[in-house]
């Protein structure tokens, strides 16, 4: 059984800087995506950052791009992701997903990404 575990979220002022972690348990496999996506009120579930676990580097969302960073650590498949320079616009719950099986050129797409966290909140006033 797959389970994924995030890390608290938290409140913080608009330009400040907040660290999601997200553990697997069960995933068993050194094939697989790992990332996150956010939903908003009234929004739909949007991409933010995510990797395969046999590559190096990570893809990212524009609207993210030199503001956050995506780390990992394979061995314990886990995933970390580093915000900066928050903004208002970055209010949402923030879910770790992975995909395990076969590889897919969509990984920015919620679809194809079969485990789920609970959800993490992360709000940024202004």
């Amino acid at each position: 059984q797959v389970e994924l575990v995030e890390s608290e979220g938290g409140l913080v002022q608009t330009g400040g800087s907040l660290r999601l972690s997200c553990a697997g348990r069960g995933i068993g496999s050194y094939n697989y995506l790992m990332g996150w996506f956010r939903q908003a009120p009234g929004k739909k579930r949007e991409f933010v950052a995510t990797f395969r676990r046999n590559e190096a580097g990570e893809y990212y969302a524009d609207s993210v791009k030199g503001r956050f960073t995506l780390s990992r650590d394979n061995s314990k498949y886990m995933a970390f992701l580093q915000m900066d320079s928050l903004r208002p616009e970055d209010t949402a719950i923030y879910y770790c997903a992975v995909r395990i099986g076969l590889d897919t050129p969509s990984v920015r797409t919620a679809a194809v990404y079969n485990y789920w966290g609970q959800g993490t909140q992360v709000t940024v006033s202004s």
